[in-house]
């Protein structure tokens, strides 16, 4: 008898404690849901309009969180396309133009996912250590399956490939295309025109001074 005391008791105490955890998780706000252009990246070029870049958040969210962060600081705002091969891919977000160059950030640690590098997906450039990824990104013209498991894919192309198609070639090109403003879709930004932006450096660029930090 007092056995079924106690287990009615502990049964009475579980129902109770259940509906009380349903009213406090009713009562509690839900999480806020991130607008979609939040995850969105425009880039403003020089040869003529603007790419839309999709933002892998969930695959590489701490490369995403750079790239946001920096877009946001303005400091990919004039930087050149200072490494470009035909068929392969245009490499930018270094303020020297060389490709030795990156932010004051730490680097990151690796996020190598399962997204293949297809046409117009944008990956994070590194040096030889596979965590040496820092600002400097590249988009890819064709298809190069031979850097997947190798480099953080952190983002795809959604429209305006043919602006990306348009950058000049070169190691570096004698006349480098530019990102004439980078700016997260969720700040609504308006679109910088080529010949728009004022102050931006137009100096030549030596050969001799770029270290490519990735390889075909």
């Amino acid at each position: 008898m007092l056995r079924k005391y106690f287990l009615t008791l502990s049964a009475l105490f579980l129902v109770s404690f259940a509906a009380h955890a349903q009213e406090v998780e009713e009562q509690a706000p839900a999480p806020a849901s991130v607008p979609a252009e939040e995850n969105m990246l425009h880039l403003d070029l020089s040869t003529g309009g603007r790419v839309t870049i999709q933002l892998f958040n969930a695959l590489a969210p701490k490369h995403v969180e750079r790239i946001k962060m920096l877009t946001r600081q303005g400091f990919y705002d004039g930087i050149i396309f200072h490494r470009v091969i035909e068929g392969f891919m245009a490499q930018t977000g270094d303020p020297t133009g060389t490709g030795t160059g990156g932010s004051s950030l730490p680097d990151l640690k690796a996020e190598f996912g399962p997204f293949p590098h297809l046409r117009g997906v944008v990956s994070m450039a590194r040096a030889q250590g596979e965590d040496s990824a820092n600002s400097q990104f590249f988009i890819v013209f064709y298809p190069r399956f031979s850097l997947d498991g190798k480099y953080t894919a952190f983002g795809r192309v959604t429209s305006g490939m043919e602006y990306v198609d348009a950058i000049q070639r070169g190691e570096p090109p004698l006349n480098p295309s530019r990102i004439l403003q980078a700016s997260v879709a969720a700040d609504n930004k308006p679109p910088v025109l080529p010949g728009a932006q004022a102050n931006v450096s137009a100096a030549p660029i030596s050969v001799d001074d770029l270290n490519a930090p990735i390889q075909p």
